[in-house]
């Protein structure tokens, strides 16, 4: 099974180029962690249409890592790895947006999933059913499968999207799961809140949405290997990670919710 890159950091490295400027220096560091590009841009790529071309990803991938290699905190001594593909990936994503790869259409389904999943679950206080969700859209359960297929990669922009839409302060969603090493200290609580919101949302997923979760953001499996794992087809292990991604989202937004009003 494929895994991302792995490599030492080199502190020397960083520091000729850093402190002395040094470019070749530079370089190194960036032909070190260019393969992180490619192994995000194929992760990425596997929920989205076939109209996204990955040369595209890898473009808008590259000018992220470049972003991520300038903003990295060298001297903490963690591992560029993480930092770097999730600034990698959110780069990706800012570039989809701008091209406009999600059809006004396939957004509107997703919120109109999104809301379903929110609103049932804040009143039956647990993870709502298919039939319970089709009921509250009026549509059939094989049309809220359908539907799910439909938005599918709708779900890849999910926890990048913007807590607030404040044109001057904007937080993705992403930002309260990954290591910012940058943060404010008066932002520290909110954002512990919040992984704990999500650690608790993470738990109430029925099982085998939590297990896709788990494969797929922890074990790193692509989701084509998570079908195979299970033995589920593809398309249903895409429809369960929206599902997943959906419930994740409506707990999100009722943190959000709380916390502006604190």
């Amino acid at each position: 099974m494929a895994r991302k890159p792995k490599k030492q950091i080199d502190i020397e490295k960083w520091k000729r180029w850093r402190e002395e400027g040094d470019r070749q220096s530079e370089i190194g560091l960036i032909e070190q962690y260019l393969p992180l590009v490619n192994y995000v841009a194929n992760r990425l790529a596997i929920g989205l249409p076939d109209t996204v071309d990955k040369d595209d990803l890898i473009s808008f991938g590259r000018l992220g890592l470049l972003d991520a290699l300038k903003k990295f905190d060298y001297t903490r001594g963690l591992q560029f790895e993480t930092y770097g593909m999730w600034r990698i990936r959110g780069a990706m994503i800012d570039g989809l947006r701008e091209n406009d790869v999600l059809p006004r259409s396939i957004r509107d389904k997703a919120k109109k999933i999104e809301e379903a999943y929110m609103q049932l679950e804040q009143q039956n206080l647990r993870a709502a059913t298919d039939e319970e969700v089709s009921r509250h859209l009026n549509i059939s359960v094989a049309e809220l499968n359908q539907t799910m297929q439909d938005v599918a990669f709708a779900s890849v922009f999910s926890l990048d999207e913007p807590i607030q839409d404040d044109e001057d302060q904007k937080h993705s969603r992403q930002a309260v799961i990954t290591d910012e090493h940058a943060e404010r200290p008066e932002n520290a609580l909110h954002k512990d809140q919040q992984k704990q919101i999500l650690a608790e949302a993470i738990e109430r997923l029925p099982p085998k949405e939590r297990t896709i979760v788990s494969l797929f953001y922890y074990e790193e499996c692509s989701l084509t290997e998570i079908a195979e794992i299970m033995g589920l087809s593809a398309s249903r292990i895409s429809q369960l990670h929206s599902k997943a991604i959906f419930r994740m989202r409506g707990s999100l937004q009722r943190a959000k919710d709380y916390l502006l009003n604190e």
